[in-house]
């Protein structure tokens, strides 16, 4: 079965956060769908994720945004070989009161594939500077995250 399809299948995709990502199994962060495109992951409004002023705490609202960037990268580096991906830095801005669900969209899936390819090619790391943008229901945007994601190929024993 490929990583998309399991990405896609709701139960797997809940079963491997609750695995590997507890803390986004636990606000309770979903796959709405992911291609090798573009990748949508909804954030509920709910007490998990909530801060003190009723709103969404702004770290749950980057780790959404991450896991939208984040999926995009693994699904391009499925039969690429030993490649690592690390975070490297996140920047986060807000504009609306996040008092409803979040959709976190990320269309950054061809500059991904590119970046990783081109790591693969040169053996050096290279960074690409995604953008997630979070949603309210209404389509207003309430925060744009840029997601600094590092790949460099595993040197070989």
């Amino acid at each position: 079965m490929s990583f998309l399809s399991q990405v896609n299948t709701p139960w797997k995709m809940q079963l491997y956060m609750f695995l590997k990502l507890p803390a986004a199994w636990f606000m309770g962060i979903r796959v709405k769908q992911c291609t090798l495109e573009q990748c949508e992951v909804v954030l509920p409004f709910s007490w998990r994720a909530q801060n003190p002023f009723k709103s969404i705490y702004f770290a749950a609202e980057c780790a959404a945004a991450e896991m939208s960037t984040g999926l995009l990268a693994m699904a391009h580096l499925q039969g690429s070989g030993s490649v690592s991906m690390l975070v490297v830095n996140i920047e986060a801005d807000f504009f609306k009161k996040a008092d409803q669900k979040l959709t976190f969209i990320c269309s950054d899936g061809l500059a991904m594939k590119n970046t990783i390819r081109k790591a693969l090619q040169t053996g050096e790391a290279q960074t690409i500077r995604a953008v997630s943008t979070g949603l309210l229901p209404d389509a207003q945007i309430a925060a744009k995250v840029n997601v600094t994601w590092s790949f460099k190929v595993k040197k070989q024993p």
